[in-house]
């Protein structure tokens, strides 16, 4: 028999007989199985496509498998408390883990832990890399959707910390799940919350692009490679297809099943947990608290095969077949080092002392002044035209202070507006 193009990757919060187990979508056959403790949600993760990671639910390390050697686990990773989610950059670069409200960054050549982001306010719950690894997006039980570029993180400049390109902050509940598109910095990003909507953004700008509101809390989201459609998992157990390219689009629009484009897949009976698409947009899996992970035909709506657990479905993805996985002779080309579990390592925790360590340069993007530099350029100017140093006397000495007055006038309503706006904020009734 052939080697399966995709596979089908899941595992339950039971694990009595397996962590995690391989499936060809065609036959439903069992073709791989990874023995030892049970995974988190939103914890699994194929490395260079030579090793599965995967974090262990409810306790501080991440389990390592070599694709290979199935039956036995090769490494764990210790990390500083329980990890909530796990991803990996597509290059195989890097390792993001959230570990309460911070994000942990490995650099996976050398071990080094290059980043600690503490920026979430509560537990992290979903981390998911643009296709090109130029940027990763955590979300939070916070509301909040940080997107990080990654260049800017991996800094060698110790004395700042990162900050996020973007905060995607219009969530009113927990975000519960999240999709980046394809197209790398131009890709578009999908949050799915407890507060019953779905949200695109546009990753350059941070703007929102769409808002649909659902009559369930949506546990799960993602979309077809092509973007023609959005997939979200309701805690009711339906999984709700929302087109992307109906003519009648709005920005805030309420799912409407009898709508162009939209439909309902019926099959499951309680919250849907996890969503992927095939290569070719025509299957899609979902796996359920149900104890079921099921595979649909997307064009009919019809569930064609019901993949049966021993517990509820934390993780489900379908993908590509790494080349090595159905290869038992076959060992890693670079064997993974140790992980460090501190930033500033002096015993050899991850690296040897002294060791150099070369990482991405920073993104070149234009960086603007914030308000506050703009007043204090302005109050620098202002105070060097009464002084008469800088522009001197005549006509053009007064227009320009014209202008500057002006330009501090608007500032001063800019500054009032957002002082009103935060104080309806803070005094809204809840």
């Amino acid at each position: 028999m052939a080697a399966p193009l995709e596979v089908v990757l899941s595992s339950d919060s039971g694990s009595q007989l397996w962590n995690v187990t391989v499936f060809d979508p065609l036959s439903g056959s069992s073709l791989l199985s990874y023995r030892g403790g049970s995974s988190a949600a939103r914890s699994l993760a194929v490395l260079r496509g030579e090793f599965l990671l995967s974090a262990q639910l409810g306790k501080n390390f991440i389990n390592v498998w070599e694709l290979q050697r199935k039956d036995q686990l090769q490494q764990k990773i210790v990390c500083p408390g329980v990890v909530t989610c796990l991803t990996a950059s597509p290059d195989g670069s890097f390792l993001a883990a959230g570990v309460s409200e911070a994000v942990y960054l490995w650099e996976v050549s050398s071990g080094r832990l290059v980043a600690v982001l503490s920026r979430h306010y509560q537990d992290v719950t979903c981390m998911k890399f643009t296709d090109e690894s130029s940027h990763f997006v955590s979300g939070g039980k916070d509301n909040l959707a940080l997107v990080w570029s990654l260049s800017s993180v991996v800094q060698l400049d110790l004395n700042h910390s990162p900050e996020p390109r973007h905060v995607l902050s219009r969530h009113s509940l927990p975000i519960t799940d999240l999709h980046c598109g394809m197209m790398g910095p131009q890709a578009r990003i999908v949050t799915a919350s407890l507060d019953q909507t779905v949200k695109v953004w546009e990753l350059s700008s941070g703007e929102l692009l769409l808002s649909i509101l659902f009559d369930v809390e949506i546990m799960s989201v993602t979309c077809d490679p092509c973007e023609f459609f959005l997939f979200c998992g309701g805690s009711d157990g339906n999984i709700f297809q929302v087109s992307l390219c109906s003519q009648n689009l709005s920005r805030d629009k309420s799912f409407q099943s009898e709508s162009e484009g939209n439909q309902v897949f019926k099959g499951h009976r309680t919250l849907v947990t996890c969503l992927s698409v095939s290569m070719d947009g025509t299957l899609l899996l979902s796996g359920s608290h149900d104890e079921t992970v099921r595979l649909w035909d997307i064009q009919s709506k019809q569930s064609i095969r019901c993949l049966a657990h021993k517990g509820p479905v934390t993780n489900a993805v379908i993908m590509p077949a790494p080349a090595n996985m159905f290869l038992p002779d076959s060992r890693p080309a670079i064997p993974l080092p140790r992980f460090s579990r501190h930033l500033h390592t002096s015993d050899g925790d991850g690296g040897e002392a002294g060791e150099v360590c070369v990482r991405p340069a920073r993104c070149s993007q234009v960086e603007h002044d914030t308000y506050l530099q703009k007043a204090e350029k302005l109050y620098s100017l202002m105070t060097a035209v009464s002084d008469k140093s800088v522009l001197g006397d005549g006509e053009n000495t007064k227009v320009r202070i014209a202008e500057l007055e002006e330009e501090v006038q608007n500032l001063k309503k800019v500054n009032k507006d957002l002082y009103e706006f935060s104080t309806q904020l803070l005094t809204k009734p809840t």
